[in-house]
């Protein structure tokens, strides 16, 4: 096992050998696919995996430009430890393209990443339901607003520190998870287009996280050992309740808890607090355990009920996305084809197939599924090449399976 070196008292970084730090830039190159020379914005947030992406990518010959979004800039956020795309990540970000040698920008994005993620997590909520803020973000001011800023530099791609692979079969690019599947993102990348995937590099594709650090280490970045950045990056206390109670105070209206057949246990001080498979903090007792299984904001009552409510027999889905063989996610679903489909990044893909329920595209899972809840993003992947995404979309609604 390589030996381990801890930088300034924050993750454990291995120290690695002068062939596994060529192997890294041959394989970013690979990744890249672009002669050497070419134009390249990297996107840098400020943590390891996108600093090393630019450095990578400066290392093995490419005219590299590096591009940080300051999305938020508000109280803790400036000095918490593991945020992103704020104060102490953008210092760090200018920090490492001084040292690497490449062109830095920041873009002042806040007023954008309000409108596209921040009021639209806190809308959800209202809503009943349960947002995916990072899917958000990557499907509107990283992959959208940002790529449109690359071309303008005149940059042939966009590379990202997100560990998942592109490849190209034939005249399209497919997305695949990337090698070390602890880490990795496409389920929150699910959203990305055609077009944008063309366009898009991912150099950490065929690289484990430890192997990352060792490489950032190896190169003299002061990033190496930094903690990885935390799944909503813009709630520096982690308590997103007072996020919504102060941008949406009227989710704060009390309710009833209701039992599914229909008796009334208790009230609540906001349908905010709760989420689709809550079990904690009910405050309910009738001597089994209970689980919320549906939200209804427009009468404000939260709905509880035993845990095999929660099993789903078929999910509705909106927003879709599709980057499979067929002409289009629809004639996809008319035609039945076989998916895994993954309603949480927590969670295994299950064994389902692609369908039409009222003419809306479905997913109908061949055994139930527990945990699901609209808000949340559905990505479908082939059972044929599980690695392989086929793309999916955000869950409107649900049909249980009892």
């Amino acid at each position: 096992m390589a030996a381990m070196t801890l930088v300034e008292d924050f993750c454990p970084v291995p120290d690695i050998a002068r062939t596994d730090m060529d192997a890294a830039v041959e394989s970013a190159r690979a990744a890249v696919g672009l002669p050497v020379g070419a134009r390249v914005v990297a996107a840098m947030s400020g943590g390891v995996d996108s600093t090393v992406v630019a450095a990578l990518l400066h290392k093995a010959g490419y005219d590299v430009v590096g591009v940080t979004l300051q999305l938020y800039d508000h109280g803790a956020a400036l000095k918490k430890k593991g945020a992103c795309c704020a104060g102490q990540d953008i210092h760090d970000a200018r920090l490492a393209a001084d040292m690497i040698g490449i062109p830095h920008y920041v873009l002042d994005y806040e007023s954008r990443f309000k409108d596209a993620v921040i009021d639209q997590f806190a809308d959800s909520y209202l809503k009943g339901q349960t947002p995916v803020p990072c899917i958000r973000c990557n499907q509107t001011v990283k992959f959208r607003d940002l790529l449109d800023v690359a071309r303008d530099l005149g940059a042939e791609a966009m590379a990202t520190g997100h560990y998942v692979r592109r490849a190209v079969a034939g005249n399209r690019s497919q997305m695949r998870k990337a090698i070390d599947h602890s880490r990795d993102q496409s389920y929150f990348l699910f959203a990305t287009t055609q077009d944008q995937l063309d366009y898009l590099r991912f150099p950490l594709a065929d690289l484990e996280k430890p192997q990352v650090r060792g490489v950032a280490a190896e190169l003299g970045l002061k990033i190496a050992a930094k903690p990885d950045s935390q799944d909503i990056c813009f709630v520096p206390s982690g308590d997103y309740r007072t996020l919504i109670d102060r941008l949406r105070p009227q989710g704060r209206e009390a309710g009833e808890i209701v039992h599914m057949d229909g008796r009334v246990l208790g009230r609540h001080s906001g349908i905010t607090d709760y989420t689709i498979g809550q079990r904690r903090g009910l405050n309910v007792a009738v001597g089994e355990p209970l689980f919320v299984t549906r939200l209804e904001p427009e009468t404000r009552r939260v709905v509880v009920g035993p845990r095999e409510a929660l099993l789903t027999a078929s999910l509705t889905l909106e927003e879709t996305n599709w980057l499979g063989d067929a002409a289009t996610i629809r004639e996809a679903a008319k035609a039945g084809i076989p998916v895994l489909a993954r309603v949480r990044s927590t969670r295994q893909p299950s064994p389902a197939r692609l369908t039409l329920i009222d003419g809306a595209i479905s997913v109908a899972f061949d055994q139930g599924e527990e945990g699901v809840a609209p808000g949340q993003a559905c990505a479908l992947y082939d059972p044929a090449d599980p690695d392989r995404v086929l793309g999916g979309g955000f869950i409107r609604d649900t049909t249980a399976a009892a």
